[in-house]
């Protein structure tokens, strides 16, 4: 079975080598972008992509904002896009899932919750 590949979108170098080194350990193929301009101009291309994982909070585009712009791009529409903030307050999960996140989770991030929304794809 090929290994599942899963695009990291947050401007916070730490939380990439986190999630990289967590999803590699589990057998998954891991790539990563510090912002969400840069990942809408790969996901605009043939780069294999199984998942993202994308930071809501982050500077010049958040997800908010990225996630509808994901889920236009044709060949991206179907794929899973899991919101990851630290914004665990009430009506942020509904907040996530209206911008058009499939999935929500909260940082810290709890690794079991996240291989089991990933075990999906």
């Amino acid at each position: 079975m090929d290994k599942k590949r899963v695009l990291i979108i947050d401007d916070d170098s730490r939380n990439i080598f986190a999630l990289k080194a967590t999803l590699k350990a589990k057998g998954f193929d891991c790539i990563s972008s510090s912002g969400a301009p840069e990942a809408l101009d790969l996901l605009r291309t043939d780069a294999v992509v199984d998942a993202v994982l994308i930071d809501m909070m982050m500077p010049e585009m958040d997800g908010y904002e990225a996630i509808p712009i994901i889920k236009t791009i044709e060949r991206r529409a179907h794929i899973p896009v899991i919101a990851v903030t630290a914004q665990a307050m009430v009506g942020d999960r509904e907040k996530c899932l209206q911008a058009g996140a499939d999935a929500y989770i909260s940082k810290p991030i709890d690794v079991d919750k996240l291989l089991g929304l990933l075990a999906g794809i």
